[in-house]
């Protein structure tokens, strides 16, 4: 299953960054719960996310202002697991981690930003969970 803004047709653009995060994501609008429970959740999920991109783009030798730069990037979530979510539970379950992408651009995932979003799932094996992070850079 696969949403969000069109996702590229294979060898048209050229992957910049691609890593898995072993998290496991949760459906957050049908768990039930304290709220100081989701909010550990979230902050502990988006903080991972924002550090492991930036190491990743360190690593890379890349500068997000400079990816940012021109048509910006796609980002396309992928969230593996043995049982798939619809998706508009899928785009609230990754809303941490998108939150995460963008602080390590440090810009806002809001409709303004140079980062377009796309969501798509896999199954995993039992007892697999983990999301699939892949920055793009967008060409014209």
């Amino acid at each position: 299953m696969t949403f969000g803004v069109d996702l590229p047709k294979p060898g048209t653009e050229k992957t910049v960054v691609r890593f898995i995060l072993a998290v496991r994501i949760r459906s957050e609008a049908n768990l039930s719960g304290h709220w100081r429970a989701k909010a550990a959740r979230v902050k502990s999920q988006r903080s991972l996310t924002r550090t492991m991109t930036s190491q990743k783009l360190r690593e890379l030798g890349l500068r997000p202002a400079n990816l940012l730069a021109g048509d910006g990037c796609l980002v396309v979530l992928t969230r593996i697991a043995p049982r798939s979510l619809d998706d508009d539970n899928l785009a609230r379950s990754l809303k941490a981690i998108r939150d995460g992408v963008a602080d390590a651009f440090k810009t806002d995932d809001g409709i303004k930003s140079k980062l377009k979003w796309g969501y798509t799932q896999e199954k995993g094996r039992p007892k697999q969970y983990a999301v699939r992070i892949q920055i793009e850079r967008r060409h014209s």
